[in-house]
């Protein structure tokens, strides 16, 4: 190390006051040059005797300023080439995507109606068509008004004075400038005023969801405040285990259908429930039309059946109404007459233990009330950026959406799943129906139009699995999303006709079905993904900056607050909302309209991942041979090599699953952008910056490169 004596006062004193510097400490932690620790010289080191008191200078070694340097320069190029890898495996994934040429449209679908499936194909088409029209036609504008914006005409909006260009002879001199001229007129004159008045409905509509969204929030805010909870009867004693306890006659029901993944940790949840057996009775209700799957699950059934479980298997032959038609040929069975209560799992659901003592309770001496839900947990909520998202979504739903309108009036739609209903509520509301494909929300409606009420317990959890791939999630969205549509058809009436109140009237028609199932679709995609757009390229129409950016963000920031270590995913979550508009939209208008797709069913994927209480059991059960799955003998005759066979005939006809390019997604991407890079001869900087984030994130989702990745 050179001395710092040139940095002293004098050279005569000079030796009495040199100083040692600190070494710099270097911990090499891989070949990358990247350091965990450096070790700076202590302030007496660099400071003169002279002026200690007075100027406090600090000094640095210049060997040990060009180590950090280096150092620095190292740790960065290291990220550059991490980044630079990551950009290359993304570009191989899109070359992958392009050369395979999957698209939506290969996908298979099961729909009721076979006479629908040509509507909906032709409605597909339609949808597509107009897209890729729009498309075409920005990309024409695009190319005419960056010519435009070459020679010199930079026309931004309506108030620029159009008198003085439709006079100048400059602009009217050669023929192209004549065309611009008659495009700015019919813009002006025919175009922008009904963008406009569609732009203004638009935003009255989002800030109307705004106001009811934040009025949810404060709801949770009060109920969190005021630790207000559905709270069961005093003076019931659920541990007592004897007569004095209250443990009423309940059937819990497993509706499956080809769900070989999470058959196993389902069966085994709810067959270790904690209620006496003679007071319980699990249906698994298989609709599986895989015989290997049907074989497995029987078989599970027989083992838990060994072990002194009360559980029965069964299978339809003939499948009719899916999931609604399922449970309803259960509840025909002479047996559900001696139970009071139903239980309803899906095939991936795995509740606690205690499940039953923590939900029955809230029955007990309160005839008022039809259904208890819990609230919903994901055992894969970080499993990649796909079901970070969903998690978002639906702490929201369940936190603010149910827990409030629990609390407050008593009705939320029943999520299909982890409830327990009152057998006598679901007889009086006319059973399970199979005219839509939201039974869950079906029966709710029609069980709070006969007087019962519901209650949302957000302190009682069932796991569950995510959609990990975009595809099975779109499926799910569209499900969901085109159902409530076709139920508000059916309903009308007979919410109109109904002996409740005015205000329960309003509440459902209004907020329930036209602003939450209706408006919220609409709105999202006709005011982000079309109007935004064509302001861009019809610029006398405008949206103002606090529409486009800072609102979405408030409401953006409300929607992630039940999920506070989900903040740092707060712009993707805002930009996927937006892109999942397109698929909401689509199955809110075909459920609306009676199109074809309305009536698509696909179960959605599951992976089979075990939840923490699953592996406890697991570990449990390794200890006590009774109970080990693994090594239990089939109960069925010659089942295994029956399954072998079949197995191994499935295998060699099984498609591999791939990911697919989504055709819709990628030309509003390409929409997008176009209209982002005509936003910069307008120097529009927040409507640019969100018409780049947005199109590119409709660009990653239609080439499939969120969720699920499959080499």
């Amino acid at each position: 190390m050179a001395p710092f004596g040139w940095w002293s006062g004098g050279g005569a004193r000079e030796h009495h006051h040199r100083a040692t510097p600190a070494a710099v400490v270097v911990t090499m932690e891989n070949p990358n040059w990247s350091f965990a620790e450096i070790e700076a010289p202590m302030e007496e080191h660099f400071l003169s005797p002279i002026n200690r008191n007075k100027a406090k200078m600090k000094g640095r070694n210049a060997k040990q300023l060009t180590w950090v340097l280096l150092l620095k320069a190292h740790r960065a190029a290291g990220c550059l080439s991490s980044l630079a890898a990551t950009a290359f495996g993304l570009a191989n994934a899109v070359k992958r995507r392009v050369r395979s040429g999957r698209t939506d449209s290969d996908e298979e679908i099961l729909i009721i109606d076979q006479n629908k499936v040509e509507l909906s194909r032709v409605r597909t088409r339609v949808f597509y068509s107009l897209i890729k029209v729009a498309l075409w036609l920005s990309m024409l504008l695009l190319c005419f008004e960056l010519a435009a914006y070459l020679k010199g005409w930079d026309f931004g909006g309506a108030k620029l004075g159009f008198e003085g260009f439709f006079s100048s002879p400059f602009v009217v001199k050669d023929l192209f400038g004549l065309v611009y001229a008659k495009w700015v007129m019919i813009r002006v004159e025919y175009l922008a005023p009904p963008l406009q008045f569609l732009a203004n409905a638009c935003t009255v509509l989002f800030m109307i969801q705004s106001l009811d969204r934040l009025i949810l929030c404060l709801g949770c805010l009060w109920i969190r405040m005021r630790k207000i909870k559905p709270v069961a009867k005093v003076g019931v004693d659920l541990e007592s285990g004897d007569g004095d306890g209250y443990f009423p006659m309940v059937l819990v029901q497993i509706p499956m259908c080809n769900e070989r993944e999470v058959y196993q940790q389902s069966i085994a949840a709810v067959c270790n429930l904690d209620w006496p057996k003679s007071k319980i009775l699990i249906q698994i209700l298989d609709d599986s039309d895989d015989p290997t799957t049907q074989l497995l699950i029987q078989e599970e059934v027989l083992k838990w059946q060994s072990e002194g479980a009360n559980i029965v298997y069964r299978h339809r032959v003939i499948r009719d109404g899916y999931k609604a038609g399922n449970l309803k040929s259960a509840m025909n069975c002479s047996y559900v007459k001696d139970y009071e209560f139903v239980a309803i799992f899906d095939a991936d659901f795995q509740p606690n233990p205690d499940f039953l003592k923590r939900t029955v309770i809230h029955f007990k001496d309160n005839e008022e009330v039809g259904l208890v839900q819990a609230r919903w947990s994901f055992v894969n909520k970080d499993e990649n950026l796909l079901t970070r998202l969903q998690n978002i979504n639906l702490a929201f739903h369940f936190e603010v959406e149910q827990q409030v309108n629990g609390i407050f009036i008593n009705f939320f739609g029943f999520n299909g799943t982890a409830g327990v209903w009152r057998i006598k509520a679901l007889e009086e509301s006319g059973g399970w129906l199979e005219r839509t494909t939201v039974e869950d929300m079906d029966i709710a409606v029609r069980a709070h139009l006969h007087g019962w009420k519901f209650v949302f317990l957000n302190d009682v959890e069932c796991q569950c699995e995510l959609p990990e791939s975009y595809e099975a999630y779109r499926k799910q969205q569209h499900r969901w999303h085109s159902g409530p549509m076709q139920l508000f058809r059916l309903c009308l009436p007979d919410i109109l006709r109904s002996k409740i109140s005015i205000w329960k009237k309003s509440n459902l028609i209004l907020l329930f079905f036209l602003l939450r199932k209706l408006i919220l679709p609409f709105y999202s995609f006709t005011l982000f993904c079309i109007i935004l757009p064509m302001t861009m390229f019809i610029p006398e129409a405008e949206l103002p900056a606090w529409v486009v950016c800072y609102i979405p963000a408030i409401m953006s920031f409300l929607n992630i607050m039940p999920a506070p270590r989900s903040f740092p995913f707060i712009v993707p979550y805002l930009l996927f909302e937006n892109t999942m508009s397109v698929t909401k939209f689509n199955a809110m208008i075909s459920g609306l309209f009676q199109l074809g797709s309305a009536y698509e069913w696909v179960v959605t994927k599951k992976s089979g991942r075990s939840s923490e209480g699953d592996l406890v059991l697991l570990s449990v059960q390794e200890k006590e041979p009774k109970h080990q799955r693994g090594s239990s003998e089939p109960f069925i005759p010659d089942v295994k090599e029956e399954i072998v066979k079949q197995a191994v005939q499935k295998a060699s006809k099984k498609k591999k699953k791939h990911n697919r390019m989504y055709l819709k997604e990628f030309l509003l991407a390409l929409l997008l952008l176009t209209a982002a890079a005509r936003s910069l001869l307008s120097a529009q900087g927040i409507h640019f910056y969100f018409l780049l984030f947005q199109g590119v994130s409709f660009l990653l989702v239609g080439l499939d490169l969120i969720g699920e990745q499959i080499d």
